[in-house]
């Protein structure tokens, strides 16, 4: 038998490409937003802020964000100016003057309007996908900043971390690999209009700055709204992270994440809520640790009044036998709590 040519070959596979082709567009996002000095806010969340993409509920959007770490520290930590991204030095050469900047230190890409969210909705932010973007990360301290006392250590010190893609582990040093479980630090809409720029660095009941280290892929986080179009945004890309990240950093590195965006008129909150594939997680946010749990717990017991039928008395119960209240962060001015609601236990 005569063997086929390759023409005749690729005229075989043409349906199998077609299809995969259709596969492919099906799977992405029905938006790109790039980080450059017209795509991100410094420092603040904001109702005031101008949107930088209009999408409708449904609709998915590839966002890419940029380190915490700015390319000055980036180079000082040992970065190859080859390996620093073209965007965030577009971004830093193009910084806006102060007074139009937040009093945070995150650069948050956004914001997005997502049409038909209204004041009192929920937006669901689905997270499909997250992706490294680049092969490193860093961890800074300062003594003045973190969970210890400034006593404790006399001068801070930065770390770079080779992330090895390729194995999804972080080489922390030459006899210690953390895995990588990328996830924003940081995403949030626009706070009621009322409170004017808010600080990006401590989170609230619009979300932003949760550091929640269970937000990863395939995770969804469901945020109140304040404002028309909620004005999402979002940054401060980690590879991995410890809970309470004590010393005010992660593994700070930049991201690419796909996301779908999906108005709740059904659902009303008063504090951002998440679930993933085995819980749903109640969130606490307050200056004071104690004050935060409490919150935590409140919101559990609602969760379980509201949504699965239980008494407040036998809710309260559940929270202490079978929920587990974890310390987000302890570092972002508010602390935040987080209490894991195991589906396994609904029948």
């Amino acid at each position: 038998m005569a063997c086929p040519t390759a023409v005749e070959s690729l005229d075989t596979m043409k349906p199998l490409l077609v299809l995969l082709a259709t596969f492919a567009a099906a799977q992405a996002a029905d938006y790109q937003l790039k980080s450059g000095p017209a795509t991100v806010v410094w420092g603040h969340y904001w109702s005031g802020d101008k949107p930088v993409l209009r999408i409708k509920s449904g609709d998915t959007v590839e966002v890419l964000t940029m380190s915490t770490s700015n390319p000055t520290s980036l180079a000082r930590a040992g970065v190859k100016d080859e390996d620093i991204q073209p965007e965030w030095k577009a971004i830093y050469a193009a910084q806006p003057p102060r007074e139009e900047r937040g009093p945070g230190g995150h650069i948050l890409t956004g914001p997005i309007y997502i049409e038909g969210a209204e004041p009192g909705d929920v937006l669901e932010v689905r997270i499909q996908k997250i992706q490294l973007a680049v092969p490193y990360a860093t961890n800074g301290f300062s003594p003045q900043r973190g969970v210890l006392p400034a006593t404790d250590f006399e001068r801070g010190a930065t770390r770079l971390i080779p992330l090895d893609m390729k194995r999804n582990v972080a080489r922390f040093s030459d006899n210690i690999e953390i895995p990588v479980h990328p996830f924003f630090g940081s995403m949030g809409v626009a706070p009621d209009p009322s409170k004017g720029k808010v600080d990006s660095a401590p989170p609230g009941q619009h979300a932003g700055n949760l550091d929640n280290k269970d937000l990863v892929a395939g995770t969804t986080l469901y945020i109140p709204v304040f404002v028309p179009g909620a004005l999402f945004l979002v940054g401060d890309g980690h590879a991995g992270q410890g809970n309470g990240e004590v010393d005010i950093t992660a593994m700070e590195t930049s991201l690419i994440g796909t996301f779908q965006f999906v108005v709740r008129k059904d659902m009303k909150l008063k504090w951002p809520r998440g679930e993933t594939p085995t819980h749903w997680i109640a969130m606490g946010l307050d200056p004071d640790l104690t004050q935060a749990l409490i919150l935590a717990v409140r919101e559990a017991i609602d969760f379980l009044v509201t949504d699965k039928h239980l008494s407040r008395e036998e809710a309260y119960a559940l929270c202490s036998v079978a929920v587990d209240f974890n310390v987000t962060q302890a570092v972002d001015g508010t602390k935040g709590v987080h209490g894991m609601i195991p589906k396994s236990i609904f029948h």
